[in-house]
C-alpha cells in the first residue's frame, strides 16, 4: 500500500477518517455542516495552503485507509523564522483495520517531506497519547516556548 497526496476527489475520504479520528477522541461529529465545511476546504485548499497525504484501500478503489493533513500559516517573521511560515498537522487518522502497519508513520513522512521541499521550519500538532510515540519518533517534542491558547466563548 502505497502512499499519495490526495486530491480533490478525495475530500469526502479524508474528512471520513477526520471523523474518525475525531471520535476517537470523544467527540461529536454529527453535524453535517462539519462534515460540509471540512470537503469545502479540501476543495478549495489543497494545493495551496493544505496538503493531505494518503493511502488507498487495497480492495475497495475509492477508499482511504490512512490520511495526514497539514496546513501552512504566515506569521509575523522572527529571528528563527524570517521566511514566516508555520505548519500544523490535522487529520491523522488510519482505520482500525489497518493499524500496526506503518501507515501512520508513512503518511506523516510524506507530509514532513513536503513541509521541508516548502521551506516550512517549524511544524506543530497536538498529539493523543495513542500517537505521542509516533511523533516524538518524526522529531516533534515539547521543547521551546510554552503554547497557550484561550477559547472564546462567543462568537459572533
Amino acid at each position: 500500500m502505497e502512499t499519495r497526496p490526495a486530491e480533490v476527489e478525495d475530500a469526502a475520504e479524508v474528512v471520513r477518517l477526520a471523523a474518525m479520528m475525531f471520535e476517537s477522541m470523544g467527540m461529536d461529529t454529527s453535524d453535517p455542516a462539519w462534515h460540509e465545511e471540512g470537503r469545502r476546504h479540501v476543495h478549495e485548499r489543497l494545493g495551496q495552503d493544505l496538503a493531505v497525504f494518503v493511502v488507498d484501500h487495497p480492495l475497495a478503489p475509492g477508499r482511504l485507509v490512512a490520511s495526514a493533513a497539514g496546513t501552512v500559516a504566515r506569521r509575523l517573521p522572527s529571528p528563527v523564522n524570517p521566511r514566516a511560515l508555520a505548519g500544523y498537522v490535522q487529520w491523522v487518522c488510519t482505520e482500525p483495520a489497518f493499524r500496526g502497519r506503518g501507515l501512520a508513520r508513512r503518511v506523516m513522512a510524506a507530509l514532513m517531506s513536503w513541509y521541508e521541499a516548502h521551506g516550512v521550519p517549524t511544524v506543530e500538532l497536538h498529539a493523543t497519547a495513542q500517537a505521542d510515540a509516533l511523533y516524538r519518533s518524526l522529531g516533534f517534542d515539547d521543547s521551546g516556548p510554552v503554547a497557550l491558547r484561550r477559547r472564546m466563548t462567543t462568537l459572533p
